[in-house]
């Protein structure tokens, strides 16, 4: 497993080591050993994984205190724009985000700690995403920063027409108004 770092404290890129031959491929997308060999330490509790067509776009949400939750986020189909937004307030990287793409040909990874809001827009024609969060799911205190926050300055790689959101993600406040606890 090579881990990369990323400019954010605990914001990291995972790239498992691929085995190929002519059958295909194997690989460990997680495996706890190895995990803890490269410094990470986290017991994963809940999976969720979504399918999606071009242009949706999902997020951005964070989980707050007392339960926030890290992700392990990873494509099994297609290609996404990935987005975590630094919502630690004492962190010198508060405010900013860090934008990468995840494929299923890559088999790239991001973990994205607590104290981060996530997001993700489909490029390919659709996507299965697949994350592995360390909290279980708890509506009552989720919460959410909008997409197109003009502070946040996110290229969703898309033209604004493209996009497809759900309701609650149109209507999420800017990060000036979210009500975060990290």
């Amino acid at each position: 497993m090579q881990v990369i770092e990323t400019g954010f404290r605990d914001l990291k890129v995972l790239e498992p080591k691929i085995f190929g031959d002519e059958r295909g491929y194997f690989m460990e997308p997680y495996n706890k050993q190895t995990m803890l060999s490269v410094g990470i330490d986290l017991d994963f509790v809940q999976d969720n994984q979504s399918s999606s067509r071009r242009g949706v776009l999902r997020g951005l949400h964070f989980q707050n205190a007392p339960y926030p939750q890290t992700k392990l986020i990873r494509v099994l189909k297609g290609l996404i724009l990935d987005i975590a937004v630094d919502i630690r307030k004492h962190e010198s990287t508060f405010g900013k985000h860090f934008s990468l793409e995840l494929s299923s040909e890559k088999k790239n990874q991001l973990l994205v700690p607590k104290g981060f809001a996530h997001g993700f827009v489909v490029l390919s024609d659709m996507a299965e995403v697949l994350y592995k969060c360390d909290e279980y799911y708890h509506p009552e205190i989720e919460g959410g920063i909008l997409y197109n926050d003009p502070s946040l300055n996110i290229d969703w790689l898309l033209e604004e027409s493209e996009l497809i959101l759900s309701e609650k993600d149109k209507n999420h406040p800017v990060l000036a108004e979210a009500k975060y606890e990290f």
